[in-house]
């Protein structure tokens, strides 16, 4: 009975351990996950070329990261329309740290990352406004990041550009809708 007990438990913490976060797991202040090795302040950039954009364009996000060594940085946005926590870049919807960020891939041999974040095919409304783009080394929102280990970049957006004007149908087109609907309209009305 006692060892079911034992087994039991030894099952719980063992979900419990896999399930943390990389984040929530105490380590000293100056060691790195991936060898042990002491490592100097953790420090990201990130720069948004353009600045200044409009919706719908492409923002090129790249920057560097020192005194960590990762595989991967994260991004989300914030903005007085969206959640406080801040969203993933694809989707406005959600709240990121809810399992969605957008993630760049950082390169090993000089830490740098690049993202480019396409506005024209994102899920939410992406309004005119000024955005904050923050890029992290753990998977955590705004409201439990460190500091220390974050960087953020603004981005104004003007509206869209208007698309071009539609053209109206060919007048053969309006005519032949109307000659069928009439046509209809008689088969209907000879059979009640």
């Amino acid at each position: 009975m006692q060892l079911r007990w034992v087994m039991r438990f030894g099952v719980l913490l063992g979900c419990f351990l896999l399930c943390m976060p990389a984040g929530a797991i105490p380590l000293p202040p100056a060691f790195n996950l991936t060898d042990g090795a002491p490592v100097g302040p953790a420090k990201l950039t990130i720069h948004a070329w353009p600045s200044e954009a409009r919706v719908g364009d492409v923002i090129v996000l790249n920057g560097t990261v020192t005194g960590i060594r990762t595989i991967a940085v994260y991004l989300y946005v914030t903005s007085p329309e969206l959640d406080p926590r801040g969203v993933a870049l694809e989707n406005l919807n959600i709240a990121a740290g809810h399992g969605l960020f957008t993630t760049a891939p950082v390169k090993m041999s000089d830490g740098t990352w690049s993202y480019e974040w396409d506005t024209s095919i994102i899920a939410g409304n992406l309004n005119p406004g000024t955005y904050s783009v923050y890029v992290v080394a753990s998977p955590l929102d705004r409201l439990r990041f460190n500091p220390q280990e974050t960087a953020v970049a603004e981005i104004s957006f003007a509206p869209a550009e208007r698309p071009p004007a539609e053209s109206p149908l060919p007048m053969m087109a309006t005519v032949l809708s109307l000659a069928i609907a009439a046509i209809l309209c008689a088969t209907v009305a000879r059979r009640t």
